[in-house]
């Protein structure tokens, strides 16, 4: 065997490749081998086996298997050839990936410094019913001033484009952040986006020019059977303040695929649907018509009413409880 090729597989294990790529495996034992639908052929029994430590897949129900690189030949249709050449753009890929997720993580790192020394961030935070540092921690919420990061970061030796294909500055140098408390979106335990909201006049909600990756801290909350999922993460942190842990958030009302995935990936689990009560109906239509979708892909959805004008986090903030939310869950219904 070529040690080249040998090399490219040792430095994209298989198991990795398919969860990039959206394929959701379940473990099957504790011998690291998983088992998920076929990405090859239509099935609705999973039959696709990756064992991870020899970095092989079998499925069988087509009768496929092999390596990594024979895997890319049959998914994508191509030649020897071009599925080394794909994976070699991958593995180039998954590099850059690597480079901006540490440059993410210094960024956050910063900010939470600067939510501390900056009284105005901490008063907002406060404003928005979010005061358990614990929470503040283990979110690691932080704050962006503007015009400090470029400096601070190019002092640590990241070069200006990496900054600026990761998003945090513009063409000029200028932070994209500023003003905003941020959050910082994972996704495998990876730093994959910051959302900022604005504690200013600026329009209020931003991200990074990247994807916003899964559901938001899903790594934390994929396994309960009933999920709570909101708009925003504001709305998150109330909640998980207040004890209900299983509460998730696409960032918005609408759910990618990948999204829509995550929350039908448990069979009989529950999700209760908590948008804005909003005034023109924007928040209640988008509950109506996510709760459609995820009954057409399998899942169970309920929809929690508000008081008119509310959301999550707004309810907590005009002195609604624990108990008062809970109650609102046992209240839900499909319409």
């Amino acid at each position: 065997m070529d040690p080249d090729l040998e090399q490219l597989k040792q430095h994209l294990p298989m198991l990795e490749y398919l969860q990039r790529h959206n394929w959701t495996p379940r473990r099957r034992s504790a011998r690291q081998e998983f088992v998920g639908l076929c990405p090859l052929h239509e099935e609705a029994r999973p039959s696709f086996y990756v064992n991870a430590c020899k970095n092989l897949f079998y499925c069988h129900g087509c009768g496929h298997g092999g390596d990594l690189i024979r895997f890319v030949e049959l998914f994508l249709h191509v030649s020897f050839r071009q599925s080394v050449a794909h994976l070699q753009q991958e593995l180039a890929s998954r590099a850059r990936s690597a480079a901006a997720a540490e440059l993410l993580a210094q960024t956050v790192a910063y900010y939470q410094l600067q939510l501390h020394r900056t009284s105005e961030a901490v008063r907002y935070l406060e404003h928005r019913g979010l005061r358990d540092s614990a929470i503040i921690e283990e979110l690691g919420i932080g704050y962006a001033p503007g015009g400090r990061l470029r400096g601070h970061l190019t002092a640590q030796g990241y070069p200006f484009d990496l900054l600026l294909h990761t998003g945090l500055i513009d063409n000029q140098g200028r932070d994209a952040f500023c003003r905003r408390v941020i959050f910082p979106c994972r996704q495998h335990g990876r730093i994959v986006n910051l959302y900022g909201r604005s504690i200013g006049t600026a329009f209020p909600h931003r991200l990074l020019p990247r994807s916003k990756g899964g559901l938001f801290a899903w790594d934390s909350v994929s396994q309960c059977s009933t999920v709570i999922l909101v708009e925003g993460l504001f709305d998150l942190a109330v909640l998980w303040q207040s004890g209900f842990r299983n509460t998730t958030s696409a960032l918005g009302t609408h759910l990618t695929p990948a999204q829509l995935d995550q929350l039908c990936d448990r069979p009989g689990r529950l999700i209760y649907i908590v948008f804005d009560q909003d005034e023109n109906q924007a928040g209640q239509q988008a509950s109506q018509h996510l709760r459609l979708r995820l009954e057409r892909a399998g899942g169970t959805a309920l929809i929690v009413r508000l008081p008119a004008g509310h959301d999550p986090n707004s309810y907590f903030v005009s002195g609604a409880t624990a108990n008062d939310f809970a109650a609102r869950l046992e209240g839900a219904q499909p319409l």
